[in-house]
């Protein structure tokens, strides 16, 4: 019997370490305008619309700078400390919104993976790509608080290492990304869990040393230091601050360690992802 054969054929991955890239690309317009919808719809009907994307930071900084070094005495060295929160707030802010946004992939687009077949790992790369424009948004911001003290003869200077700065955002964009793809593979089960994450992302923030540097919580809590120190994202905070204000340390050990983590943490977020994908419409 002649066996037809078919120009398309949609199957269950069997490489399960696969992003199946030719096929990304394939949907490149896809990805495309899953982009434009995130970074545009989102504040639509919202009267400030992207102008969200400024005042929240800013906002979160004058309130850091406040609380943690006006009434509790936390030292930023020569660093003014608003551009030290700023720093801090808008890489952790790209690390939130990726892992927040990927973390729902499965439930959030039920509907469409229902209806309409396309790489399903297009959803969580266009949540990482959207947020790289509202981080660029953001860090034009930080820039022109990082000029204003620059020329007003604030301590702070660009180093050799800055180079590695796309380097070290990819890091934060990276983790967001594996964390979430492993948070959603596992929502589709366990719904309560969409709730712990964000109770923990909240909690995760004190640890990553976004509104202090390393060497003070190394100074008042030295037997717990290893909790931040260890920390890939206190990791790359304090690298970034080193890289752009020149305070705080920068170790190339600590560095390939990061990138270490993010490799496992991305194979892993893979690999289950593509397990889940098989038959998580049977869950949801």
């Amino acid at each position: 019997m002649h066996r037809e054969k078919w120009l398309f054929e949609i199957s269950p991955k069997n490489n399960l370490f696969s992003l199946n890239l030719k096929e990304v690309w394939k949907y490149r317009d896809l990805l495309l305008l899953f982009v434009k919808r995130d970074v545009v719809t989102v504040y639509k009907q919202t009267i400030l619309g992207p102008l969200w994307y400024l005042i929240q930071p800013l906002f979160t900084s004058v309130i850091f700078t406040l609380i943690f070094n006006n009434m509790a005495n936390i030292s930023t060295g020569s660093v003014p400390p608003f551009l030290f929160n700023l720093s801090g707030i808008t890489l952790w802010n790209y690390f939130k919104s990726c892992l927040s946004g990927t973390s729902n992939t499965f439930t959030a687009n039920a509907g469409i993976f229902g209806k309409v077949y396309f790489p399903r790992v297009i959803m969580p790369i266009s949540v990482v790509i959207s947020n790289l424009v509202r981080f660029g948004i953001q860090l034009l911001i930080f820039i022109a608080f990082y000029l204003y003290y620059y020329f007003n003869g604030a301590d702070i200077s660009l180093n050799r290492y800055t180079i590695l700065l796309p380097i070290l955002i990819l890091i934060m964009g990276g983790l967001g990304l594996g964390l979430g793809m492993i948070i959603s593979s596992m929502v589709t089960k366990y719904r309560d869990l969409k709730v712990l994450v964000e109770f923990g992302i909240q909690l995760l923030m004190y640890i990553s040393a976004v509104m202090y540097p390393v060497a003070y919580f190394a100074e008042k809590l030295p037997e717990y230091v290893w909790i931040v120190k260890y920390n890939p994202l206190a990791v790359v905070i304090e690298m970034v601050r080193y890289i752009l204000l020149n305070t705080g340390t920068f170790s190339s050990t600590m560095l390939f360690y990061t990138l270490g983590i993010t490799f496992i943490t991305l194979f892993l977020g893979i690999v289950v992802f593509n397990k889940v994908e098989k038959s998580f419409i049977d869950t949801v």
